[in-house]
């Protein structure tokens, strides 16, 4: 959404007001009176937008996951606990666009653990070789440009696109992003618990990934 410069003749008072707001609200001036004009005339702002998506998400979260202090009002944080020797915790970061960017690209999906061990490393990272795989042979279609991951180790990030089939307003995507994060954390669990035998842990993750797009929760 495009802005502008404009002048306004406001109480010192008012300011004063807002700004003490703005600090609490962890936003700045410009930022919250554009919000309070935006309500007053029935306009729904991008930032509004993403609000109203993480008040969602977060209002329908499963009690496995754990939120964390988020440091941007475009970014939600929250983690996860692995049974797994070392007790280690898998990291979740979804950051929104608020404009979403010319292949339908509405934000990214990070995960990734909070370990040294070179052996967890190495088995997330198998994970995802497996899930991308998957999700490209069955998902590709439903997204311009197809599913796209960014991958380094130990990290992996995936856009979020909206597909035909899922209606786009705040609701429905907060729902959508909330059942595919319980999708993967679902898989990555699995495929731990099955970590020694290879052939189990990847037939494990291909059926998630069937199951997600029989039930709709993938294509976001």
């Amino acid at each position: 959404m495009k802005k502008s410069v404009y002048s306004l003749v406001l109480s010192d008072n008012v300011v004063r007001a807002i700004d003490d707001l703005a600090y609490k609200m962890g936003t700045n001036r410009s930022n919250l009176i554009n919000s309070i004009l935006a309500e007053k005339v029935c306009y729904k702002t991008p930032e509004q937008e993403i609000r109203d998506i993480f008040d969602y998400m977060k209002s329908v979260m499963d009690e496995s996951f754990q939120l964390q202090s988020q440091t941007s009002d475009a970014m939600l944080s929250f983690r996860s606990q692995l049974r797994y020797k070392y007790r280690p915790t898998i990291r979740y970061e979804v950051k929104l666009l608020k404009i979403p960017d010319e292949d339908g690209t509405f934000g990214v999906l990070g995960v990734s653990f909070r370990t040294q061990s070179e052996e967890l490393l190495y088995n997330l990272d198998m994970f995802f070789s497996w899930w991308e795989q998957y999700e490209k042979e069955l998902c590709d279609k439903f997204f311009e440009g197809g599913v796209e991951y960014i991958s380094s180790s130990g990290k992996h990030i995936r856009k979020l696109k909206v597909s035909d089939k899922v209606d786009n307003n705040s609701k429905t995507i907060g729902k959508a992003i909330n059942d595919y994060v319980n999708l993967v954390d679902m898989a990555i669990k699995e495929y731990f618990s099955e970590s020694e035998n290879p052939f189990m842990a990847m037939g494990n993750v291909r059926k998630r990934v069937i199951d997600g797009v029989n039930n709709n929760i993938i294509i976001i």
